[in-house]
């Protein structure tokens, strides 16, 4: 692997970083056509069911008979399939480009090489795994769906100095939030939301908190909101089930007090995160923050059912009252945002 092609590869990564969150079920891709050590053409997928990267990239070339003479670096195998849009590898034969290098194999079912193998034989030169483990990581919710049939999930709190995530409530303090962070984490919160395709909160953090779940604090298309609801105590007049965004409930039956919202069916109280993650799986939705209490949390990290934990920590004691969810790892990255911190925590070996 020469250093000429992982210095495509790395404009191919920052291409396909600008369709972040406007993609979703589909991966993010960047793509780069190279004649002469000379960029001629660059693309990336900008929204889903529009053109992928390797089009938008051909297309923006000018002087296309400089294709047969030039190298296309993309970031994830080209399709091999009719999907939203015609397959990528017939595209790139037909336009007689000689030579592709690319990040990684697709890990979906109708690509899964199939690419690779109708491009060579084709007679195009092909070389996969340039930058494999940046590309990887770029698109670690993507592959994590389609290798472990479930959403890729982030589990989300904020705690306080002294390892608290809320005092203990009494009836007159239901219905609002305790804030432990300053507005620069809160910000960021939203737009990591923005990145995610669901939100699931328990039945207890529905009732302390009556968040809204949505992204008032960045742009970006609003993920589903989704809440534990097995026994019905939830009322409909709660901010979740509001008009702003989509939302669902997860319970054993229907509610008639939430027309509005979606029913995700759940066999028993146990089953709850079972029932959740299968119907994430089912509607093609990517990823989803955990953001509920710490019995919601804790039930994923006992199930080693998470693979980020984003912790934020604010400079407040509560010195009483609900204590943080305990795990045993080591933070990978740390972000501070003024007098609050954010420690991201992977879990290698997650379920």
């Amino acid at each position: 692997m020469s250093h000429t092609s992982e210095f495509y590869m790395q404009r191919c990564l920052y291409l396909a970083r600008q369709g972040e969150g406007r993609v979703a079920p589909n991966p993010m891709v960047g793509c780069v056509i190279v004649h002469q050590n000379k960029i001629i053409g660059e693309g990336f997928h900008q929204n889903y069911g529009e053109a992928h990267a390797e089009v938008n990239a051909i297309n923006s070339v000018a002087n296309k008979n400089l294709l047969s003479l030039s190298t296309l670096y993309v970031n994830l195998e080209p399709c091999a399939h009719y999907g939203k849009t015609p397959p990528c590898s017939d595209l790139i034969i037909s336009k007689k480009i000689p030579r592709v290098v690319i990040g990684t194999t697709d890990p979906y079912a109708k690509v899964a090489g199939k690419g690779i193998e109708k491009m060579k034989k084709a007679g195009i030169e092909v070389e996969v795994g340039v930058c494999s483990s940046e590309c990887l990581e770029l698109n670690r919710r993507f592959f994590t769906f389609h290798e472990k049939k479930r959403p890729y999930i982030i589990l989300k709190w904020a705690q306080t100095a002294d390892g608290f995530v809320d005092i203990d409530r009494t009836k007159a303090q239901l219905g609002q939030p305790t804030w432990i962070t300053n507005e620069m984490a809160r910000i960021a919160v939203h737009k990591q939301r923005a990145s995610e395709s669901a939100i699931f909160i328990g039945t207890e953090t529905a009732l302390k908190d009556n968040p809204s779940l949505t992204l008032r604090d960045w742009a970006g298309v609003q993920p589903l909101r989704v809440v534990a609801d097995y026994y019905h105590r939830l009322p409909s007049t709660l901010h979740i089930f509001n008009s702003l965004a989509p939302s669902a409930y997860v319970s054993e039956k229907p509610s008639k007090n939430q027309r509005t919202a979606q029913f995700i069916k759940a066999e028993n109280p146990g089953k709850v995160i079972d029932g959740l993650l299968q119907y994430l799986y089912q509607q093609n939705l990517l990823s989803v923050i955990v953001e509920g209490g710490p019995k919601m949390l804790q039930s994923f990290i006992n199930q080693n059912l998470w693979d980020e934990a984003h912790v934020y920590t604010g400079q407040i004691c509560f010195h009483s009252g609900v204590k943080a969810p305990v795990f045993g790892s080591s933070p990978e990255k740390f972000d501070r945002f003024y007098n609050s911190e954010l420690k991201v925590y992977r879990n290698r070996n997650a379920g």
